[in-house]
């Protein structure tokens, strides 16, 4: 059977569908060679439609152990082949039983071009091919492109919760749940003796009541700008505690600081973007997955710039002494990708200990 994904623009590329259900998202590509289950589950993937530019998909299998959050977050998933055989057809069943559309043999290469030229746009997934799914798409575009909303307060925890610790000397740690990827909470646990879960929508007099060592800002999907709320608890912290960010931490630091941020033109996502630290005075290749960036030349002349991705030389990690907080925009706990920059964690702690 056909189907399509259909831009805004109008444009169409047709494939094979797999099942799911028809919908509408962000068409964003990652550019990793491995690592479906993990995206797929990162909730910073929130109404969008992944689009994959290697090749092969499902080809490993898959195992919940892998996944970076309980449900599975993208709005369709796109490639040029998906593994769908006797033998194994997994991963793909995992997706359309969660009403995941799945389309393969896509000229994923042209629509990759297609993004970088044009930039994000919206699109749909839909069975058929043509007019008739050009007109049918087109019309679920106009109903359900959603912009505007505060999307973290989707994805994150609805009520708090504790985990404990691997270190009993370690620091007790505050974290938001903007979105907030597994991995991240294995490495902090890692390193603390107790982390609190906050859902995105947490006081600033509730996080002073649980009195932390230090607060953690996680990762999220959506615009940045969006998160009135999450900005302004942020901001009534500055100053308080200890405070660091992780991509949509980072975002949302940086305008609780007085910055503001952009959207950038196709985003960054894959798992090979080169990082200058300049805090370790090394390069490091990082794993990273957003649509949106900080203007440093909106940023107060106190703040100091200490990461930068070289790909286009965007702000990617800043830091405050005054204010006594760090952040960076990329994942340094991976999955996917390298391992790298996973000594920030350390970094982490060694500031909440100083501090």
């Amino acid at each position: 059977m056909m189907g399509s994904l259909v831009l805004e623009s109008g444009e169409i590329f047709s494939g094979v569908w797999l099942g799911g259900e028809e919908s509408v998202g962000e068409v964003v590509f990652n550019t990793s060679h491995s690592g479906y289950e993990e995206m797929a589950t990162d909730p910073s993937y929130y109404n969008q439609i992944l689009v994959l530019t290697a090749p092969m998909q499902g080809n490993y299998g898959e195992s919940n152990d892998f996944w970076e959050s309980e449900n599975i977050w993208i709005k369709g998933f796109v490639c040029l082949e998906m593994q769908n055989s006797k033998r194994d057809n997994s991963w793909l069943k995992k997706l359309t039983n969660k009403g995941c559309p799945v389309l393969s043999e896509v000229d994923t290469r042209k629509l990759a071009i297609t993004l970088r030229e044009k930039g994000t746009v919206w699109g749909a997934i839909v069975e058929g091919s043509g007019d008739e799914a050009i007109k049918k798409a087109q019309q679920m575009i106009d109903k359900n492109k959603d912009e505007k909303g505060d999307w973290t307060k989707v994805v994150s925890c609805k009520t708090p919760y504790t985990l404990e610790g691997a270190d009993k000397l370690g620091s007790k740690i505050a974290l938001i749940d903007f979105g907030c990827k597994k991995n991240i909470l294995r490495e902090l646990q890692a390193r603390s003796r107790e982390i609190k879960v906050f859902p995105a929508n947490v006081s600033s007099e509730e996080i002073k009541k649980y009195n932390p060592d230090a607060i953690f800002l996680s990762n999220g999907p959506g615009d940045p700008a969006n998160v009135i709320e999450g900005t302004q608890t942020v901001r009534e912290l500055i100053g308080y505690k200890y405070i660091y960010g992780i991509c949509m931490g980072h975002q949302i630091l940086a305008q609780a600081l007085g910055g503001s941020t952009f959207k950038l033109k196709f985003g960054h996502r894959g798992a090979n973007h080169p990082i200058k630290d300049y805090i370790a005075d090394k390069v490091y290749m990082s794993t990273q997955n957003h649509g949106y960036a900080v203007d440093e030349k909106t940023m107060p002349k106190d703040i100091e710039i200490t990461h930068l991705n070289l790909n286009d030389n965007v702000v990617s990690g800043l830091k405050s002494s005054e204010h006594n907080c760090a952040s960076v925009q990329f994942h340094p706990e991976s999955h996917p990708g390298p391992h790298d920059a996973v000594t920030i964690f350390d970094y982490f702690t060694e500031q909440t200990k100083r501090c």
